[in-house]
């Protein structure tokens, strides 16, 4: 296929087209900058230049495309207002793509996050979730959903709290962030809760598997590590950072910080036994150990 990919620089994107690329796809890239457009070049995408607001450029990229993956998001959690605003432009970004492949039979996926399920760890089945900082991200992607019975074979990759790559990415890096710039590896309430997890190079696969394989309106989870425990997580950032580890109020993580508080394991049983997706990289535990002090 030629696929086309939004947020093809990111953590997870640069990992995606990798995976498409060794896989015998070829790839088409929304890119932001020049420096990004050269990034693209060089791992054998072929760039074009616009944004997520940019809606003619990822209509135009997408009709010449036999299906598309979208990854990019502007990952403003400074205020409540910028988080509103990146979640309406990702909204108007994918309402844009599927009005292009309606009709079409190609394959649109899209990305979202897993669902939070007191007392049991989310599924595949459970609902999107729709309420909070986030939650209309939910939305956007039923909307995509949807868009099955217009002719989209769309579907959706839900993804953990935390992807994470050599120590990188996600809520665990952000725990990481935050002990760099106050001092102390924080986590909010008891540190109890648990966050699922998963290896970009993983997330990648299952990716590429979706957009090869996955029937119309479909679900997919992609989570490794069902959960680890928050305080446990600080623990391995501040040894690495020889940090002192301990709790600290919510509010230390902005608008984000409800969300840190709340347990949230997930699995992943269904995706792996219909997609026949294999979690194959190390866990998250074990990667925070190439934090670099």
């Amino acid at each position: 296929m030629h696929v086309f990919i939004t947020g093809g620089t990111g953590l997870i994107g640069s990992a995606v087209v990798a995976e498409l690329l060794a896989n015998g796809h070829t790839v088409l890239a929304l890119a932001r900058t020049d420096s990004a457009a050269a990034t693209l070049t060089a791992a054998g995408a072929e760039p074009i230049r616009g944004d997520l607001s940019d809606l003619p450029t990822l209509r135009a990229a997408a009709a010449k495309s036999d299906g598309v993956i979208h990854l990019a998001f502007r990952h403003d959690f400074s205020t409540q207002e910028a988080l509103a605003a990146a979640v309406a432009e990702e909204a108007a970004a994918l309402s844009a793509l599927g009005a292009e492949l309606t009709g079409t039979d190609r394959p649109l996926v899209t990305v979202s996050g897993t669902p939070v399920t007191p007392g049991r760890p989310s599924t595949e089945a459970d609902p999107f979730s729709t309420e909070g900082p986030v939650g209309g991200r939910g939305r956007s992607v039923m909307a995509v959903l949807e868009l099955a019975a217009q002719g989209v074979r769309s579907s959706a990759v839900r993804l953990p709290r935390t992807v994470h790559n050599e120590g990188k990415g996600g809520f665990a890096g952000i725990l990481t962030e935050s002990a760099r710039r106050t001092g102390v590896a924080g986590y909010p309430g008891d540190g109890a809760q648990r966050w699922p997890a998963v290896h970009a190079l993983d997330a990648a696969a299952l990716f590429r598997l979706a957009l090869e394989h996955a029937p119309a309106g479909t679900v997919w989870h992609a989570v490794a590590d069902e959960g680890d425990a928050v305080r446990d997580m600080a623990g391995v950032i501040g040894r690495r950072l020889d940090l002192p580890v301990k709790s600290v109020p919510s509010e230390t993580f902005g608008p984000l910080g409800e969300i840190f508080a709340l347990d949230q394991p997930s699995s992943s049983a269904h995706t792996q036994r219909e997609l026949g997706w294999r979690p194959t990289h190390p866990g998250l535990l074990a990667d925070l150990e190439n934090i670099q002090p």
